[in-house]
């Protein structure tokens, strides 16, 4: 039986692939601390580009974790293929906001920012959900097992944050450009997911010399969870509700002594 438990075990015993995972892995969360920066420099409202920086910077935090993992076995990180670079696949579909814009020091416009937050709600739908599964399988991993517990710890914070600064823009009058776009962008990532987990597994699968049967199981898997996901389950990307950790990104003074509630 093939179960994600072995595949992971697999991958994780395996110098090449464990390279490989934990380079894509410190390449997007360090692409991701460079935008959220980027962005954060480029926000007028005080608030929200404090909540951008503090995402940067776990961002930045994740990627040191990989490069620690790494570190660990004496490897270091390999060159990320464009099939398998899932940030780079969604700005190359124009989801978010691009690398050149950001280059140009023009403050964000309202509707840019809009792009960034449903960029966010969507992709950390995706993040919190991997290092979930990741937790239950390996939060006791003498390598791994802290690295996850951290980074989805942080992954909930991010979507909490996501879920709050979306329901803020629905109430200053932008809840059907916000569902429109939420529907494009999730549309979008589960096309970008299912090609990128086929592009990782056809590398895993050449390294770990895999049968012609298990890929073939695999690469019917991963195309029937996509095939689920369009049909139905892409609603959860699109869904607005209360965060879970409200206030979770907020500079942490104002966390740790929230306003009285009002009656």
């Amino acid at each position: 039986m093939i179960s994600a438990r072995a595949i992971y075990r697999e991958i994780l015993d395996n110098d090449e692939t464990y390279r490989l995972y934990c380079s894509v892995a410190a390449k997007g969360e360090a692409q991701g601390a460079w935008e959220n920066r980027r962005i954060a420099a480029l926000t007028r409202d005080d608030a929200l580009r404090l909540k951008i920086l503090r995402h940067g910077e776990d961002e930045e935090k994740h990627g040191r974790l990989f490069q620690a993992l790494l570190r660990k076995r004496a490897l270091v990180a390999c060159e990320v293929p464009f099939e398998v670079d899932y940030t780079m696949r969604l700005e190359r579909q124009g989801i978010g906001l691009s690398h050149e814009r950001l280059h140009r020091d023009e403050p964000l416009r309202d509707e840019e920012i809009l792009r960034y937050l449903v960029h966010s709600r969507v992709t950390e739908q995706r993040a919190h959900e991997e290092i979930e599964r990741q937790r239950k399988l390996f939060a006791d991993h003498p390598e791994l097992g802290r690295a996850v517990r951290v980074i989805a710890e942080d992954e909930l914070n991010h979507l909490s944050y996501a879920h709050e600064e979306i329901a803020r823009l629905c109430a200053r009058g932008y809840r059907d450009r916000v569902r429109a776009m939420l529907r494009e962008y999730a549309l979008a990532e589960i096309a970008t997911y299912r090609d990128v987990s086929l592009g990782v597994m056809a590398r895993m699968a050449e390294a770990l010399g895999w049968s012609r049967a298990k890929r073939a199981v695999l690469w019917f898997g991963i195309h029937a969870i996509y095939a689920i996901e369009r049909l139905w389950s892409w609603r959860r990307m699109v869904t607005i509700e209360p965060p879970v950790r409200p206030g979770a990104l907020a500079p942490r003074a104002a966390r740790a002594h929230p306003p009285a509630a009002t009656v």
